[in-house]
């Protein structure tokens, strides 16, 4: 009988990572730091055959950065109100991104901010719920696996395999993330959802087959404010996640809302996870 109840722990500790293995952000890990090497950030064009026309995307090059040596990407995806700015506008990630590295904590990598609204008008101007521009955020996975990522690994010099790839969002960009992530298991091996919004699919959908899942993905990390009107959607693919025994992180951030504040600490939290296995 006891071996049967420690089999069982093993098993639950196995499936999800302790909450208390993430920590909160410490004072000032998103502002800017005097005296210590900075990234860059470029806003660069490339050419979509899925949407017809010139996209736009922005790209963190690290400090240090050299053509010289080969780099794993990020692909780090906006919500339904944003675009391809929205990151660096509200969340300033390459302030965090800078801090990590000063503090030793991060693999160096490339990170792309694309436009996740893949239509010819991708402005988040006007009615931003029209059935155009929610169905874009869908025929983005096309953009992105046939004409972003292609790009990016002509232009920059990148480790081409799923294991130095990553992709994670928020909200509409973090169920993104989990349905092109976790249903493109050849391409991506790590994946994060921060407050994840009713678009994700439901969990039978992204994890069809867990022990397909539980082999190839290096990395599943969830996170949601406990006061976030979307928590559900995190919670129940979790829970679903829990029952099927796929290793994950989930994070749930007491009294956290649907915005940034969130989405920093856990885009704080989830790259220091990435590609340490990947060297």
């Amino acid at each position: 009988m006891k071996s049967i109840v420690f089999f069982l722990l093993i098993l639950a500790s196995f499936s999800s990572f302790s909450q208390n293995q993430i920590q909160p952000g410490l004072i000032g890990f998103d502002v800017i730091r005097d005296g210590i090497p900075r990234g860059k950030v470029d806003t660069v064009k490339y050419t979509s055959k899925t949407v017809g026309n010139e996209r736009t995307t922005t790209v963190y090059t690290p400090p240090l950065y050299s053509k010289n040596k080969k780099y794993p990407v990020l692909y780090l995806l906006h919500g339904i109100g944003g675009d391809e700015f929205e990151w660096l506008n509200g969340g300033h990630p390459e302030v965090i991104f800078d801090n990590l590295y000063a503090q030793n904590k991060l693999e160096p990598m490339i990170v792309v901010m694309p436009n996740g609204r893949a239509m010819k008008d991708d402005r988040a101007t006007g009615n931003i719920m029209a059935s155009d521009k929610v169905e874009a955020f869908t025929t983005f996975e096309k953009d992105l696996l046939q004409d972003l990522i292609p790009f990016i690994e002509k232009k920059y010099p990148v480790i081409i395999d799923r294991e130095h790839r990553a992709i994670a969002g928020l909200s509409m960009g973090g169920g993104q993330a989990l349905n092109f992530g976790l249903g493109n298991l050849d391409v991506f091996a790590w994946v994060g959802g921060f407050s994840s919004a009713p678009n994700t699919k439901s969990p039978a959908e992204l994890v069809p087959n867990p022990e397909e899942t539980k082999k190839k993905l290096k990395l599943l990390f969830i996170s949601c404010g406990d006061a976030d009107g979307l928590l559900g959607f995190s919670k129940r693919t979790h829970e679903y996640l829990e029952a099927t025994n796929v290793p994950h992180y989930y994070y749930t951030i007491p009294g956290g809302q649907h915005d940034f504040k969130v989405w920093k600490e856990s885009l704080y939290n989830f790259v220091p996870l990435v590609f340490k296995e990947s060297k």
